[in-house]
């Protein structure tokens, strides 16, 4: 970075929006293996969430990488930017005062250390959607497993690339085949309302 750049600081702060909203800003951060129902699950917390009338926005890692990330391959130091990334600009959309939804692998535990550095207290929550990968595979909406198994993706995460289980995450949704995405999506709401954060 040069030493020529310097932060600005704006007039209009997080607190004045958090104001301005009716309700505090933070990062959920959705992980869990592909097909775990992550997008989702993070959807139907949106949707309760407009209903509410709180103001939130999704970032989802198929999306993102169509846009801001698509010069990114599956690499390890790929994934670790794309991960980078999409922290940075979750830091932003905090502090407009939103609620961010990031449903992405993030198979790392470093790099989702470093997104929840970017952070104040209570302003990164772990969310693991947790899934057996027997599941997971036996959804494959998007045949990706089935490509991985007959080595036509290389490191396809839960096949032939590792995923991280979060060690203390701050909350656990269990989304296996006989959860209620309803209900789950509920549990949500739910522990934000136990921060007072909605």
């Amino acid at each position: 970075m040069s030493n020529n750049i310097f932060w600005h600081n704006s007039a209009v702060s997080n607190k004045h929006r958090e104001e301005l909203n009716h309700h505090k800003s933070a990062c959920l951060w959705f992980t869990g293996l592909s097909g775990s129902g992550k997008s989702t699950l993070a959807n139907e917390v949106d949707k309760i969430f407009y209903s509410k009338k709180i103001h939130s926005y999704i970032l989802d890692g198929d999306n993102i990488r169509q846009g801001l990330n698509k010069d990114l391959g599956f690499s390890p130091s790929d994934r670790e930017e794309n991960i980078r990334r999409i922290g940075e600009t979750a830091k932003l959309f905090v502090d407009a005062g939103l609620i961010v939804l990031t449903a992405f692998i993030s198979p790392y535990r470093k790099d989702r250390d470093f997104v929840r550095g970017l952070f104040d207290h209570n302003k990164f929550i772990e969310i693991y959607v947790r899934c057996d990968i027997k599941t997971c595979e036996s959804r494959d909406p998007k045949k990706l497993y089935e490509k991985a198994r007959k080595g036509l993706i290389d490191n396809f995460t839960g096949v032939n690339a590792p995923y991280e289980e979060p060690e203390n995450p701050e909350l656990i949704i269990d989304n296996g085949n006989d959860s209620d995405i309803l209900k789950n999506a509920q549990l949500v709401v739910e522990y934000l309302h136990s921060l007072k954060l909605i």
